[in-house]
């Protein structure tokens, strides 16, 4: 669905109706208070990029509110992505309050109550996308909502400069583009999480996270070739396979490892895709660099127990009972 809504032919008595109703569109139910006695126009659009809904958003003074309410009425499953490039919010949840500023990102949880104050003429981009789909421990989600990422954290910066430019090219991109890059954009707001929370290693220099956020951007974006390798990713970052092996300690897998399960995630997603868009099983495996049918079998029954034909029929039965 797109969705694209202005209020400027509106008059003033008009607008604070019909924007309440395109907000809660857009996002997630809320309750909205526009602060102008004479309401300033709005635009929102939105379009469904992949995992992600990106939906733009210019307009004047108001507050936002996620109550109990607006919860029970849906949305729940959500999480929400902003990157803030006019004017300052002011959002609080989970007992922390933080200043969002013109550069900087935040994260929102749309299962908890919510409170944001836009006190000047604004404008952002957000990203609203099912919990499910970002890989981490909710522990560490609830422990950053409400939490301003800021452009002097090299880490932060990365990510910022990743969903930036996708917001632009929106209107460009097909179906299949879309899904991987936003797949790419949920696997390194999710490194950035985890390495927010749990640090690469004790006392590590920034600088080290930063490189690891970097190599893993280059994995994600070159999971289809099928020679990519640690001595290939090492020559490319100008580091050796050595260092490069010292960045993935802390993750609990090879470098090896964690390329390979990166693949088997991309294969089940598209292994479980409606029937009439479904590529079949061998095109799966060379989709995402696997050197043949027969490697992806082999390696998909040691990683799940089964091949994965049968995982797909396993699968696909539970989803419909």
């Amino acid at each position: 669905m797109t969705l694209s809504v202005s209020t400027e032919s509106l008059d003033a008595g008009e607008r604070a109706e019909q924007w309440h109703d395109a907000v809660s569109r857009a996002f997630v139910p809320l309750d909205v208070r526009l602060l102008e006695r004479e309401p300033s126009p709005g635009t929102i659009t939105s379009k469904q990029v992949g995992t992600l809904r990106v939906t733009r958003v210019k307009a004047g003074p108001q507050r936002v509110l996620r109550t109990p309410g607006t919860i029970r009425r849906g949305g729940e499953d959500y999480l929400i992505l902003t990157l803030q490039h006019r004017g300052t919010a002011i959002k609080e949840q989970d007992g922390r309050e933080t200043v969002v500023r013109a550069g900087e990102f935040s994260i929102s949880d749309a299962s908890r109550p919510l409170r944001k104050a836009l006190d000047s003429e604004f404008a952002f981009t957000s990203f609203q996308f099912r919990r499910s789909y970002l890989r981490v421990r909710g522990e560490d989600l609830r422990a950053l909502t409400a939490t301003s990422f800021t452009p002097g954290e090299e880490l932060a910066a990365l990510v910022f400069t990743y969903f930036a430019p996708l917001a632009r090219v929106t209107a460009d991109l097909d179906q299949a583009t879309g899904r991987r890059l936003s797949e790419v954009g949920l696997d390194l707001l999710a490194t950035l999480i985890d390495e927010r929370c749990r640090g690469l290693v004790p006392q590590a220099p920034q600088a080290a996270s930063a490189t690891l956020l970097r190599v893993k951007t280059y994995i994600l974006r070159n999971l289809s070739d099928p020679d990519l390798s640690p001595a290939t990713i090492a020559a490319a970052h100008f580091i050796s396979v050595r260092y490069l092996h010292k960045l993935f300690e802390p993750e609990g897998a090879t470098v090896s490892e964690w390329i390979r399960t990166k693949r088997l995630e991309r294969c089940c997603e598209e292994l479980l895709m409606p029937p009439a868009r479904r590529p079949g099983v061998a095109a799966v495996a060379q989709r995402w660099g696997f050197v043949s049918p027969s490697h992806f079998s082999r390696v998909f029954r040691a990683a799940y127990g089964m091949s994965p034909r049968e995982w797909q029929t396993l699968k696909t039965a539970k989803e419909h009972r």
